[in-house]
């Protein structure tokens, strides 16, 4: 454990208890008395904390601000990756924000999260630049057809939307039960009802055209049909019946992908020459034909089937562009 973490844990025992005699301590962290007594004389004396021993309960206790009626701080704490990702991903959304209801809550929720963001050994200014969270490929929503199927979302309601289909390149009308909103590959998607098509379906959201709430009470998919049928294969176009996809990576690609997540059922192997053999479940080949094709030459379908020759048309159509 490191000295930072465990006097946080000093303190977080303080806190919880009237008085902590010094063994709960010792056996609490498992350290020496004399590591025990450093930590407490770094405490008091360099941080200033309220900390003193009451010979009438036997143990240590908070007691007032401190020394002098100086300010107590405990020293800074930095975030793993995956917090600090969350807490700049979470404000970089927030500062994308168009202006709407929930302004106030979303004013007060950005200066919480900056606090946050500043509580270790630096500024959230100095944070906020030297660490960034980019953006690639996202594509605004309008703030009022947000607001119209958030609400439906939460309120359970039905909604009407036209909605722009660029696979198809075409326009239609639907009425959806709104199931939940998903935040992908830095763009939004609803997963809902179709009942239109009376199945499940996804919708990107800046392809809305317009959207109204009706009164209606949406249809509810239950959280582990929605996850069979949308989370089951790779990508956010899903769905339950899955084949299996399996990739070939060269050693040069096989440094990066070996270390990636495509999917939470995957397997990987790598080999004995270097190339990494990745299987993961999909459904609709789309998305995973786009991420197979940016690794160019570097990886080779080896089936199924389909998908490779789905792979192989696209190369062949892209080749030719260029004779």
């Amino acid at each position: 454990m490191e000295r930072t973490e465990r006097f946080y844990r000093i303190m977080r025992l303080l806190e919880s208890r009237r008085s902590v005699p010094r063994d709960v301590f010792l056996q609490e962290f498992g350290i020496s008395r004399a590591t025990f007594k450093r930590d407490l004389e770094y405490l008091i004396d360099r941080l200033n904390a309220p900390i003193v021993y009451d010979r009438s309960l036997g143990g240590y206790r908070l007691d007032g601000t401190g020394s002098g009626g100086a300010r107590f701080e405990l020293p800074g704490a930095w975030f793993n990756a995956s917090e600090a990702h969350a807490l700049l991903t979470a404000h970089a959304l927030l500062d994308r924000l168009q202006p709407g209801l929930l302004t106030p809550f979303i004013n007060a929720l950005a200066v919480r999260i900056r606090a946050l963001l500043g509580s270790g050994d630096h500024s959230a200014e100095e944070v906020g630049r030297r660490i960034r969270v980019l953006a690639q490929g996202a594509r605004p929503v309008p703030a009022g057809h947000f607001e119209t199927v958030s609400s439906a979302v939460l309120e359970r309601r039905r909604l009407r939307i036209h909605y722009f289909s660029r696979s198809r390149n075409e326009e239609s009308e639907r009425i959806v039960s709104p199931q939940r909103l998903v935040h992908y590959r830095d763009n939004w998607y609803l997963d809902a009802w179709c009942h239109l098509r009376d199945g499940l379906r996804v919708f990107a959201l800046d392809s809305v055209l317009a959207a109204e709430r009706l009164d209606e009470t949406a249809r509810d998919v239950p959280d582990a049909e929605l996850d069979r049928v949308l989370g089951a294969g790779y990508g956010i176009f899903s769905g339950a019946q899955t084949e299996t996809a399996v990739l070939r990576f060269s050693p040069e690609h096989a440094r990066w992908v070996a270390r990636e997540q495509w999917h939470p059922e995957q397997k990987g192997r790598l080999e004995s020459d270097g190339y990494y053999v990745l299987e993961l479940p999909f459904s609709d080949p789309r998305e995973l034909v786009m991420d197979i094709l940016r690794h160019g030459p570097g990886v080779e379908v080896l089936s199924p089937n389909t998908l490779r020759h789905a792979v192989a048309t696209m190369l062949s159509a892209a080749a030719a562009v260029y004779c």
